[in-house]
């Protein structure tokens, strides 16, 4: 008996796996998800400060007002562009410069003599992400400059407390070894609940769910079928894009085990794979489907940790999300590639992701047999 039902669910698999070969837009979603999606977010990422637009107005015309504006330079800023006074509004509501230092007159002066004066920074703020991050920069390379002319040298004050800055895992500060990896585990769970929601789906409208109905086959055997080879399908492009795109266009040092990553990537896929069957029960078509994936999907994704850290959130957000399967996937995913953790260090979101998998195939499986009862 054991041996049929393994059978059936083989077959069923297989079965779904020729629907997918033979629907080519969700084969060229797999691939552009796994391929340029990747590599666009790893080489782009939107909190990069890289050839901001900046104009400087020297009112001064001093070697102190002359050396401030030869310090920005790229990647960072482009060349700064030397204009007038009358000309910074004009270029701040063309969209020409994201920021315009405004240098007064008798400013070294004023320096020099112990004053304070002030400069003025004007900000394009609808440039969100340039505008957040290169206001701090600004402001810092103005001020080194300022405290190394008064000091007529190069280099700082001694301090009486020595900090060594270690950067560890990423050693260089690369946003691309972040942005490759988080991507790959956020098209994870995307593409695991299109596929299975859309298989379902698609033998409604077909009406081969009716053929089903009339075989040896019961309800889990079909959803576990669905579950087993789509997770399948998403496993080993995920896999395939870890070496190939990240690991190899993208040159991203892999510090632990790959088998457990694989492992916990299973685990995850049991419980994403799960919900996408749960949401296609709810769903009539595909619109409806799409329209409830963002629903779910947006949340998955951004209160993760995939995108910013956890801890910054509020502990009811903290709280809830621990019931989410994307919650402990970007956790373990983290320490394993980023950190090399083995199984002693994630085998609590190894548990967590087992725990809430089979709460998900359960719900999921009492609503998939009560919409079949419905249908027969």
């Amino acid at each position: 008996m054991r041996t049929r039902h393994l059978a059936n669910i083989y077959r069923l698999g297989v079965k779904e796996l020729w629907s997918l070969w033979r629907d080519p837009v969700l084969l060229l979603l797999i691939v552009y998800v796994f391929t340029v999606s990747i590599y666009t977010a790893a080489t782009a990422m939107p909190e990069t400060l890289h050839n901001a637009p900046i104009a400087i107005v020297d009112e001064d015309g001093s070697p102190l007002s002359q050396r401030i504006g030869s310090a920005f330079y790229p990647p960072q800023f482009t060349h700064p562009a030397m204009i007038e006074l009358a000309q910074m509004d004009q270029g701040m509501d063309a969209g020409n410069y994201t920021f315009v230092l405004n240098i007064p007159p008798n400013f070294q002066r004023d320096v020099l003599a112990g004053r304070a004066p002030e400069l003025q920074l004007n900000v394009d703020a609808t440039r969100m992400s340039q505008a957040f991050t290169g206001n701090n920069y600004v402001q810092q390379i103005v001020s080194s400059e300022v405290n190394e002319f008064v000091r007529r040298e190069r280099g700082a004050t001694a301090m009486p407390v020595d900090l060594a800055l270690r950067a560890r895992f990423n050693p260089t500060l690369d946003k691309t070894w972040f942005g490759g990896l988080m991507r790959i585990i956020n098209n994870v769970t995307m593409l695991s609940i299109i596929l299975t929601g859309a298989a379902l789906i698609r033998e409604r409208e077909h009406g081969t769910v009716e053929h089903l109905l009339v075989m040896p086959v019961t309800p889990t055997e079909i959803m576990l079928a669905k579950v087993w080879s789509m997770g399948l399908v998403v496993l080993v492009t995920a896999f395939a894009s870890l070496n190939l795109i990240v690991r190899g266009l993208l040159g991203v040092p892999i510090e632990g085990s790959l088998l457990l990553f694989v492992t916990g990537a299973a685990l995850c896929l049991f419980a994403t794979t799960s919900l996408g069957i749960y949401l296609a029960t709810l769903a009539r078509n595909m619109p409806q489907f799409g329209m409830l994936m963002v629903l779910v999907l947006v949340p998955l994704q951004l209160l993760s940790g995939a995108m910013t850290p956890r801890e910054s959130m509020p502990e009811l957000v903290q709280n809830l999300m621990l019931a989410a399967p994307t919650t402990h996937f970007v956790e373990l995913s983290q320490a394993i590639l980023y950190r090399g953790a083995g199984l002693d260090v994630v085998w609590k979101p190894f548990l967590a992701l087992a725990v809430i998998g089979g709460a998900l195939f359960t719900f999921a499986l009492t609503r998939f047999r009560k919409t079949i009862s419905q249908m027969a």
